[in-house]
């Protein structure tokens, strides 16, 4: 089994990436995304959750995602928290049931900065794009998932994702092991990295053979 985790800053492509490695190792893969693991929030009044901060990495529920991942790692299942970004929660009904998988993709933003998951993974992976790339794919998310207009977006850009960015999330690049530029339209990079992993699958997979 292999632990993968896939970073970079917001709109740089983590996505696509993620997508074109799991339709190349088809029915192999599972995908852990960070941004299930948001603390819950929900004992907040709604004008305090929607000041949350979701750059930072005290956002994040780490000890939930480091036990959830070591428990996939030894072939359990898991039920993964499922949070809103329109209401700043996390359900307290309904979770998503996890099966283990030959590989398991990290992926999030702030998932380097976490020494304990970074230790879990086999490959890191850090997705780069152009600041403007990533601002205009911030600003059609934010519009379109969670409720912000243009000004609001651009706002949000300015005195939240940028310096975050810069403080916590470009500063982690370091512990890549691949760096991927052009975000998700680097084809080449993407089909090097599939192929990496079916070589290093079949790797193990021969070693538990003898």
């Amino acid at each position: 089994m292999l632990v993968i985790g896939i970073a970079g800053g917001s709109g740089s492509g983590k996505t696509t990436v993620v997508k074109a490695i799991t339709k190349q190792l088809s029915g192999r893969v599972v995908v852990i995304p960070q941004d299930s693991y948001y603390k819950d929030s929900s004992h907040l009044p709604l004008e305090e959750r929607q000041k949350i901060n979701f750059d930072h990495p005290d956002a994040i529920d780490w000890k939930l995602l480091c036990q959830q991942v070591r428990e996939l790692k030894q072939g359990k299942t898991i039920e993964q928290p499922i949070y809103s970004y329109i209401t700043c929660s996390r359900s307290k009904t309904e979770t998503l049931t996890v099966e283990p998988a030959d590989v398991i993709i990290v992926e999030g933003i702030l998932i380097f900065t976490c020494k304990e998951l970074r230790d879990q993974m086999n490959i890191k992976i850090f997705v780069d794009a152009d600041d403007d790339d990533r601002l205009m794919r911030i600003i059609v998310r934010d519009i379109e998932e969670r409720g912000r207009n243009i000004a609001t977006a651009i706002e949000h850009y300015s005195e939240t994702v940028k310096p975050m960015h810069l403080q916590f999330i470009e500063p982690s690049k370091r512990y890549a092991d691949i760096i991927i530029p052009q975000g998700g339209h680097n084809v080449v990079a993407i089909d090097v990295i599939s192929a990496t992993i079916e070589r290093t699958l079949s790797k193990i997979e021969a070693k538990k053979k003898r």
